[in-house]
């Protein structure tokens, strides 16, 4: 790597190491204050935190290498097996994502991956969506097993999406251009589908904008990627801070899981061309597929392990 090139590396890393550092204090403030607490929640230990922080880094990682926010990996991670309760895990995940779009789509800006218009299109549609969302999300919120089959059947988007482009279709289509050209109203529209989601279970809209993009509106992949993460900014930000007003979110949490994925989100980036991306969508579609079926066998009575 030449001198240029390094430090054009060096000025792009710097947003994300200011964002990282009001990070870190805030989760300092929050944890000496006791901020942010939840109901449902146990009380933060050692071990509980630097777990947090693992968990949020293999969300990073998994968001760098196929271009989602990470939800759909932290979302069933602590409400499973670290013991938060639906609604909270719903809000803490959604808000902990607000860190990792911001630093995922300024990376794609200053390389040029965003569409300013679909991008327009799509977040407006999409918090008009989530406010929506966000309403149905307090009339669910005291019915922890509904909200659980809605979580289960949204998880099988994704689930579907990974394993059909894991075995059967390979590769994404490759499209080139610098620009989606599709209809703007259509992104509009599409927008405001993935806000509702968003607004309901918290995951922060990638595991749809990006297929839909692709396949709907025929967008280059790298455009689409860049694209997606800049919409899921408005998105994660109008749907957890509503979220963070209503007490659905455990401030340490969030941000200790903002922590890890913004920097696996780097190292995702760093390391994705070491992968098949096929071969990661096939495994990580199979596990959204067992998560989904885990949510909805639970609205059964039916438990799995």
């Amino acid at each position: 790597m030449n001198a240029k090139a390094t430090s054009s590396w060096w000025r792009g890393q710097t947003f994300t190491a200011v964002l990282l550092l009001i990070i870190i204090v805030l989760t300092v403030w929050a944890l000496t204050t006791g901020t942010g607490a939840a109901p449902g929640v146990a009380p933060m230990t050692g071990g509980r935190e630097v777990a947090l922080v693992i968990v949020g880094f293999a969300a990073g990682v998994l968001g760098g290498l196929i271009g989602t926010g990470g939800c759909s990996l932290m979302l069933p991670v602590i409400h499973f097996w670290m013991g938060y309760p639906a609604p909270i895990a719903v809000g803490t995940t959604l808000f902990a994502v607000i860190f990792t779009a911001l630093s995922g789509a300024w990376g794609h800006l200053i390389r040029r991956n965003v569409d300013k218009r679909a991008f327009l299109w799509l977040g407006g549609g999409g918090i008009l969506g989530v406010v929506l969302g966000s309403w149905l999300f307090t009339l669910l919120s005291g019915q922890a097993k509904l909200l659980g089959l809605i979580l289960g059947v949204i998880f099988l988007w994704p689930a579907i999406r990974m394993v059909y482009e894991g075995v059967v279709q390979r590769t994404l289509p490759k499209r080139e251009g610098a620009a989606i050209t599709g209809s703007g109203r259509g992104m509009g529209v599409f927008g405001f589908i993935v806000g509702i989601a968003t607004g309901v279970a918290g995951v922060g809209g990638g595991y749809a904008l990006v297929p839909g993009l692709i396949y709907l509106f025929g967008a280059p992949v790298y455009i689409t990627m860049g694209t997606s993460l800049a919409t899921m900014i408005p998105l994660a930000v109008v749907g957890g801070g509503i979220k963070l007003a209503q007490g659905f979110v455990h401030l340490p949490t969030g941000l200790l899981l903002a922590l890890g994925t913004i920097v696996g989100a780097q190292v995702g980036a760093a390391i994705i061309k070491r992968f098949k991306p096929a071969t990661l969508k096939l495994i990580f579609g199979l596990y959204f597929l067992y998560v989904a079926v885990k949510f909805i066998t639970n609205f059964l009575g039916i438990a799995i392990w």
